[in-house]
């Protein structure tokens, strides 16, 4: 099955087009990194995978489900979604524990009854990613990685066949970047781990376990493909359109800054 399939997609806004001819599928077992700088569409494109925004032009296709002929609210229950928004509407004094099982009923908080082995199942998950330690804490004392990785937690309770991580690591220091990339990598290692797409701006948070790469510019798609094909120098010198610096990190990574 297709996990997902933008066909010749566009979107206008205001007479302007911000997405154009937008041709992109992920098969099952196909993890991929979305790269881009600022303004690229990369936001755009996720809320149209979420439900939040519909083609103006073209078809789309999510877990199998085409826009137009579904149920939006029946198809996000099979997506998580991790960004900077929903880290701002979580409750502050609410445990990690209390969070994370939130995600089983797609709400911020918890208003339905649940079970004692449904919230022992919500701690069973944060000790899975190596976060026993944040199990009754509140939200507001822990550190940006350790809210991120509670909302990872979260999105995976609902046991998503889709999981999408925007921008995880940004507002993170170099060691808890590198904290949170080790977590997701333990995460993708459970048999049951969903497919990943992983947005960003930095070519050194693209994990050998991101076996694809989307690069978008300017709303449109710069290339497509295989990881190994596209993270190269010449490749990445044309994405860019300015001079940069390429250097190799160990685990198969790479750093590009500016020249």
């Amino acid at each position: 099955m297709e996990i997902l399939a933008f066909e010749h997609v566009q979107f206008v806004r205001q007479q302007t087009v911000l997405l154009e001819d937008i041709n992109w599928q992920i098969k099952a077992g196909e993890d991929w990194a979305v790269l881009g700088l600022n303004g690229a569409g990369k936001s755009l494109m996720l809320n149209m995978i979420s439900g939040n925004l519909w083609p103006s032009s073209g078809k789309l296709t999510v877990l199998g489900e085409l826009f137009g002929q579904t149920s939006i609210p029946d198809l996000t229950k099979r997506i998580g979604w991790v960004s900077q928004s929903l880290q701002e509407r979580i409750h502050r004094e609410e445990q990690a524990e209390y969070i994370v099982l939130s995600g089983k009923f797609a709400s911020i908080g918890i208003y339905q009854k649940f079970s004692v082995e449904e919230l022992e199942e919500a701690k069973q998950v944060l000790n899975s990613l190596g976060a026993k330690k944040l199990i009754g804490k509140v939200y507001q004392v822990l550190s940006q990685g350790e809210k991120q990785i509670v909302l990872i937690a979260r999105a995976l309770m609902a046991k998503p066949e889709l999981l999408i991580l925007d921008e995880p690591c940004n507002g993170l220091d170099l060691f808890a970047r590198e904290d949170l990339l080790a977590r997701i990598k333990k995460m993708k290692q459970a048999a049951d781990a969903p497919s990943l797409l992983y947005v960003t701006h930095h070519t050194e948070e693209i994990l050998p376990l991101l076996n694809h790469v989307l690069m978008i510019r300017d709303g449109k798609i710069f290339k497509q493909g295989q990881r190994e094909e596209l993270l190269k120098v010449d490749v990445l010198n044309e994405f860019y359109q300015r001079p940069i610096e390429i250097h190799g990190m160990s685990d198969d990574r790479m750093m590009v800054i500016p020249k």
